[in-house]
């Protein structure tokens, strides 16, 4: 039996009788770690508040292994609040439900390495989430901002310029889900799709950074971007993120 701490970000919290909660993190130093906070749904819980989703919690963790996760779900003894998003965005439904498709996305990207460090999806997850909460860019394109990078980081990026297939310098004028982002007419499979110009620069910019460009982007391109990044997860996810049909798009 052991006590381990880190830092974490709440994805999940789901009823375990009639008091607990089964509670669902993507942590700093192991990953995706699933815990039991006993009494959290009694009012006087100690720290109920601390352990919903959207919250950047330090942790102290309980387990019955030397290593973890141990045997069994390791037991929540202290939470300590570092950022708390969730307040801030329920009061905005665009960013609400821009998160929470940022949260489902986390866990999915993550899951299938339970237990193992996914340090640069952490970080991507806790600069959205600060990002959301500050209201300092439009929560649509934080969100596909999120997506892009995280399914960069697992090893999926996308190209929005050269043919992702025999590497052709761009501008490429199709896109291809299947192929991997813009392909050049003689590498395009069936069902690739012409976006505009400006919605594959708009993408690029999301991809790397270059808010200065997102932010001056169209509504316009902004939608047909999103319709292109919820395809280009679904197709690497092999199923959809639930959440993303409620986002709500300018």
């Amino acid at each position: 039996m052991s006590l381990l701490r880190d830092e974490g970000v709440v994805l999940r919290a789901q009823k375990l009788g009639e008091a607990d909660r089964i509670i669902t993190l993507l942590t700093r130093d192991h990953g995706i770690v699933r815990a039991v906070a006993r009494g959290v749904r009694k009012t006087k819980s100690k720290f109920g508040a601390r352990v919903e989703p959207f919250a950047h919690v330090d942790i102290q963790l309980f387990t019955r292994g030397s290593e973890f996760p141990g045997r069994g779900l390791p037991i929540i003894t202290q939470a300590e609040t570092l950022g708390a998003y969730g307040g801030r965005l329920a009061l905005d439904y665009a960013a609400y439900t821009s998160g929470t498709a940022i949260l489902e996305t986390a866990e999915r990207l993550t899951d299938h390495e339970r237990g193992q460090p996914a340090l640069q999806q952490y970080l991507l997850l806790i600069g959205a989430l600060r990002t959301l909460a500050m209201g300092t860019h439009e929560p649509g394109l934080v969100l596909d901002a999120f997506l892009l990078r995280s399914l960069a980081v697992a090893g999926y990026a996308p190209s929005f310029v050269d043919c992702a297939r025999c590497g052709l310098d761009g501008p490429n004028r199709f896109f291809s889900v299947q192929g991997g982002g813009t392909v050049c007419g003689d590498c395009r499979p069936a069902g690739s799709v012409v976006p505009s110009p400006e919605t594959l620069s708009l993408l690029g910019a999301l991809l790397t950074g270059d808010w200065g460009r997102a932010d001056a982007s169209e509504p316009r391109h902004r939608r047909e971007g999103s319709g292109l990044v919820a395809a280009y997860l679904q197709w690497h996810l092999e199923r959809g993120i639930r959440s993303l049909r409620l986002v709500e798009r300018s």
